[in-house]
């Protein structure tokens, strides 16, 4: 890999491995996150996600393999390039006597960041109210959100998050998402960890699946769901007395369901879709609408973890 691409790439793994006595909880393991990237990992309780990104954090070394962070071995990070980087963990625990204002002030002052940024951020997740009120008081949601704050202190250039919208609603996950997003176009990397399929899909520049270990894919929706081989639903609202004649004509290209009189649903293949384009467009006089939806990735992720093949 040459050096160019080293520097577009915020993490770098390679070929590693991570055992515990017996049992191997990373098992040669190749990925790439690119500057910027909202990476996203998925996979069962147990597929490694939690380890890898130990690994990446510098908290456990590898048995094998090679990982960059930010350009550096993480196990070998100093302090400053510590502060380069932020964590969000699945269950955030702070003392319960300090105020949410004071836990913030601690980790800023460890950063290195003044006080208006500190107070900024607490607003920005949404805690300037209860910024004075003793965590003891905070739902689990208000302790993800404090999560997030220290972790954005700084202005980070990485960012690792397990399961960071554990116990917000979902209009509090809307806006945590939001901020990644802002984030992201500021240039910050986020290699998040979730097991919410559906909340995550529309969020993610690329997804990457793992079972037992091992990743299994990796790419954006689209990608996944080509190399899964599934169809994508291609819907169409026809002309009044027009559906029959339609279904006839494209019986030969997919699965047909007939909706109503107005409308009906083919699956098809990747490899079959542009002639199934083509031949709508030569009845563009019937066809009054199209609606392409590809696979979602709770399917794609239920195919992946019925294959037994991995990458």
């Amino acid at each position: 890999m040459d050096n160019k691409t080293l520097m577009d790439n915020a993490i770098e793994v390679t070929g590693v491995v991570k055992r515990y006595g017996n049992q191997t909880a990373v098992r040669n393991v190749d990925l790439s996150v690119r500057t910027g990237e909202r990476m996203v990992l998925v996979g069962h309780n147990g597929a490694g996600k939690t380890t890898l990104m130990k690994l990446m954090l510098g908290l456990t070394r590898p048995c094998e393999g090679k990982l960059r962070v930010l350009g550096c071995d993480p196990v070998k990070a100093t302090a400053a390039q510590r502060c380069q980087t932020g964590f969000v963990p699945e269950s955030v625990a702070f003392h319960d006597t300090m105020k949410g204002v004071e836990v913030l002030a601690l980790y800023a002052r460890l950063k290195g960041v003044a006080a208006p940024e500190y107070r900024s951020i607490l607003e920005q997740v949404g805690l300037d109210k209860a910024a004075n009120q003793r965590v003891s008081t905070y739902s689990k949601g208000m302790r993800q959100r404090l999560g997030l704050a220290q972790a954005m202190l700084g202005k980070p250039r990485l960012l690792f998050l397990d399961e960071p919208t554990s116990g917000l609603d979902p209009s509090l996950r809307r806006q945590f998402y939001d901020l990644i997003d802002t984030l992201s176009l500021s240039g910050t990397t986020s290699l998040t960890s979730s097991h919410s399929l559906n909340e995550v899909e529309t969020r993610a520049d690329r997804i990457t699946i793992m079972k037992a270990g091992s990743i299994a894919a990796c790419g954006t929706l689209a990608d996944l769901s080509i190399q899964a081989g599934l169809p994508t639903m291609i819907r169409l609202k026809v002309a009044s007395g027009h559906t029959a004649k339609v279904a006839e004509q494209l019986a030969a290209m997919g699965e047909m369901h007939r909706v109503n009189d107005h409308g009906i649903e083919i699956s098809c293949l990747e490899t079959s879709r542009m002639d199934l384009l083509r031949k709508i467009v030569d009845m563009d006089k019937v066809i009054e609408d199209i609606d392409m939806i590809p696979a979602r990735l709770d399917r794609i992720y239920n195919h992946y973890m019925e294959n037994e093949q991995l990458q």
